[in-house]
């Protein structure tokens, strides 16, 4: 094991050599019970590398990072709200919204919890296509980790990782005048590096080094590789990507929690969310 300021990371968390596939089958050869459905282990298997892909494409389009009072977006597609959050224009295609912002990057600045979810949204597009894409997702909002139900956002602690899994990197004594540097949301990308919005693909030690230059003077606590891992709800995707296309799809009651902290986790998303409405 190697240990990041004191969390154990298992070293087949980043090995070069092992595939999305090869470290699901290992899995499920260690546990057959858990992975019975080919089918949706597929399935996951396919959205892991298109967040990958996506994750990589972001890093490419050098979106640039922004607080919340400083995000922006291509009016176009997107109302500006007043929280910083881009509200889907009426009459405007979900899929095209989310692809603009690939395509017209340089109109947009956003804080990396708001970079997840859009790398979901997108890697989920990439698969399933447009058509059922704009039927699952057809009021998007993309606020931090504020997300359309049907992707099933959960956190976990766990000492392993999986590419295309979320891990969050801790700076527990930041800098309080640059509260955005409190961590970094980083996809797991497979080959020993991860990405992370305002960042940018790095190594796990590369992602600690930058992040305790980002402290407050006299710290001595170190940044560290948190043990909270993210992932999609992936069986529940499966599911709703074998609809049929004619029928139609009820949406739960989805609460918007303005928070206004940048960079901060999905569990701690999830404790705000819960102890404040």
């Amino acid at each position: 094991m190697d240990y990041l300021s004191g969390i154990p990371i298992e070293q087949s968390e980043t090995r070069t050599s092992e595939s999305v596939s090869e470290m699901k089958l290992h899995q499920m050869n260690e546990n057959p019970t858990v992975h019975a459905d080919r089918s949706i282990d597929e399935f996951e298997n396919m959205l892991r590398n298109n967040i990958i892909l996506s994750a990589r494409a972001m890093f490419q389009r050098k979106i640039n990072f922004a607080v919340f009072a400083r995000s922006r977006c291509n009016p176009m597609y997107w109302h500006l709200m007043r929280t910083g959050g881009f509200l889907l224009r009426r009459g405007v295609k979900p899929s095209d919204a989310i692809r603009d912002i690939y395509f017209n990057s340089s109109l947009y600045a956003f804080e990396c919890a708001t970079a997840m979810v859009i790398i979901y949204y997108h890697a989920i597009l990439n698969l399933i296509g447009e058509n059922l894409f704009n039927q699952l997702f057809p009021n998007i909002y993309l606020y931090g980790w504020h997300a359309d139900p049907d992707l099933g956002i959960g956190a976990q602690y766990s000492n392993q990782i999986l590419p295309g899994d979320i891990v969050y990197f801790n700076n527990p004594e930041f800098n309080p005048l640059t509260p955005e540097w409190r961590g970094e949301n980083a996809v797991v990308l497979g080959d020993g590096t991860f990405f992370g919005h305002g960042l940018g693909i790095m190594t796990a030690q590369q992602m600690i080094y930058t992040l305790n230059k980002m402290r407050w003077p006299g710290a001595y606590r170190s940044a560290f590789l948190s043990n909270s891992v993210t992932r999609p709800n992936f069986n529940h995707l499966a599911a709703l990507s074998n609809w049929q296309r004619d029928q139609s799809i009820k949406k739960d009651r989805n609460i918007v929690f303005h928070h206004n902290e940048s960079s901060i986790s999905f569990d701690y998303y999830k404790y705000l969310l819960s102890y404040f409405t």
